[in-house]
């Protein structure tokens, strides 16, 4: 009986020293909140870059750990431009339908807290992983079919366009990211992680004082990614 305690308290936080690195790829659906609305469908992106993760503990079933990256990725909106019958705006002077789209490059740097529950060296684990992220816009770039002085703005639902022809003025992102997905790890092969994750931003992209045109211009991204790690340091032990 005066052995159960000790026992008890052996399972509680075994210690971990687990460094592992490696490369991440995916796909980014990213929109803008603005206020004044606009009009927006997900704009398409990817993002990739270098993840590293330590594992620190093994409390009862969860293991520990903090994981970051270093990504690029790609941001921005595309405007979903509709008359009032919810078809497409015709520019009157080329005849087709007007299309806008802004893409922003970023150098991103989400740190988190990871969960796991599961098999750590063979097998697969559950997690989820939630933290703070900033970034830094690197550059941007614009697609659109009309001339600025050309929009037909009578026929527009949404009459919003000052984003249009605004460079960024605030580059320096940041904001929270949470996701969960599922992890199979092999001895000889390493860690592979299957994630969805989202993305909110607390900054904006344009001033937001009341001289400025928008009180709020947050990105907001879905993102799915695949990672894959290789062990640099391992912890000895049975399981």
């Amino acid at each position: 009986m005066l052995l159960i305690p000790v026992a008890v308290c052996a399972q509680i936080g075994e210690h971990r020293n687990d460094l592992a690195i490696g490369v991440n790829g995916g796909y980014v659906l990213n929109t803008v909140e603005f206020s004044p609305t606009v009009s927006q469908d997900f704009h398409e992106g990817l993002t990739g870059g270098l993840s590293v993760r330590y594992v620190c503990e093994k409390y009862f079933s969860t293991i520990c750990s903090v994981q970051a990256e270093l990504n690029y990725s790609q941001l921005g909106w595309k405007e979903e431009i509709k008359n009032p019958d919810d078809g497409p705006v015709i520019n009157s002077f080329t005849g087709e339908a007007e299309r806008y789209e802004r893409t922003l490059n970023y150098f991103q740097v989400p740190v988190f807290a990871h969960l796991a529950w599961g098999r750590e060296q063979k097998g697969f684990n559950f997690f989820v992983q939630a933290g703070p992220q900033v970034g830094f816009c690197l550059s941007e770039s614009t697609k659109k079919n009309f001339n600025f002085n050309q929009m037909n703005l009578e026929g527009r639902v949404n009459k919003t366009v000052a984003q249009d022809t605004m460079k960024v003025q605030k580059r320096f992102d940041y904001g929270i990211a949470l996701g969960g997905g599922m992890e199979y790890s092999h001895p000889k092969v390493g860690h592979f992680q299957v994630e969805a994750r989202y993305y909110y931003g607390l900054g904006n992209i344009y001033g937001s004082s009341k001289r400025d045109y928008f009180a709020k211009s947050n990105h907001q991204s879905i993102i799915v990614k695949l990672t894959w790690f290789c062990d640099i340091l391992k912890t000895r032990r049975d399981s």
